[in-house]
């Protein structure tokens, strides 16, 4: 068994790392969360600004067309003013020329307010574009070198497992899948010592059956509180500590003759309480 139980520690170091390169590579995604979310915020903004980009450029050419009206019509009325016959009609152009000076005053304001604005769109497109590329290449890069080490450690994955092939021969193969869920399930710890009586995966006081089994070495013991498997370990400077069961006994290896002297003595004891009872009555 001495030789199973080496099997069963190289085992866990090679399990142990085993399912840490299986967790790293089943992490490895996620590890470009971040840079995917940042890439598909600036593609978002991107959208939205190039939204308002081609509603702030329609409305600029809507302003235009009506500037060029006012402008037209202003200059028609002031060419319409050389034939004017009477004074109503004279009115009539000039309110016609005012409104139209007005009209394109105002269209003139809003549309140099909006053509600004219209820039300033195009600038942060520009910029969101360049961000975008820019984050799509490190991206890119990421997923590359995300690629290669899990590359490695795949080859790796293979060598050790591998090795769990090798060091699971000869043992039953029951054993072998409940301590792979025990290694798994259990910190990395699937086999583990046992310290006197004391199991040195739970520090649980084990049954004294227990503690003699595991100390034979004759079998596979697994713990009753947390299922690991256990192998004897001597305490350096201190005397075994497990119990042998013909010194632990039971309530049946007790004598009738103890029990017997022990109630004689409770019965002299009671003789003597009513002896003192009946003194102090006198």
């Amino acid at each position: 068994m001495v030789e199973v139980f080496d099997k069963l520690r190289n085992l866990q170091e090679v399990l142990s790392e085993k399912y840490e390169l299986q967790a790293q590579i089943d992490e490895a995604p996620k590890l470009l969360t971040s840079q995917d979310e940042l890439l598909a915020r600036l593609k978002k903004e991107f959208i939205e600004k190039n939204g308002e980009y081609d509603d702030s450029k329609a409305k600029v050419s809507d302003l235009k067309v009506k500037l060029a009206q006012a402008e037209a019509q202003r200059e028609k009325a002031e060419k319409d003013m050389d034939n004017v016959a009477t004074h109503r009609e004279y009115e009539t152009l000039e309110k016609e020329i005012n409104d139209s000076k007005e009209l394109g005053h105002t269209v003139r304001k809003e549309l140099e307010k909006e053509e600004k604005r219209l820039a300033e769109l195009n600038d942060t497109l520009n910029k969101c574009q360049e961000m975008i590329q820019s984050q799509e290449s490190e991206l890119e890069q990421s997923k590359a070198s995300l690629d290669n080490e899990v590359t490695q450690y795949q080859a790796k994955l293979t060598s050790l497992e591998k090795q769990e092939a090798e060091l699971s021969e000869g043992i039953d193969s029951e054993i072998i899948f409940k301590f792979k869920r025990i290694v798994k399930s259990k910190h990395n710890k699937g086999i583990v010592a046992v310290k006197g009586n004391v199991c040195d995966g739970c520090h649980m006081i084990l049954p004294a059956q227990f503690a003699n089994d595991v100390h034979s070495g004759e079998k596979i013991v697994f713990c009753p509180y947390c299922s690991r498997i256990l192998y004897y370990q001597e305490v350096e400077g201190d005397e075994e500590q497990y119990y042998q069961m013909d010194d632990t006994g039971s309530l049946a290896d007790l004598d009738d003759d103890e029990f017997a002297d022990e109630e004689d003595f409770d019965e002299d004891e009671d003789s003597e309480e009513k002896r003192s009872d009946e003194n102090l009555d006198f």
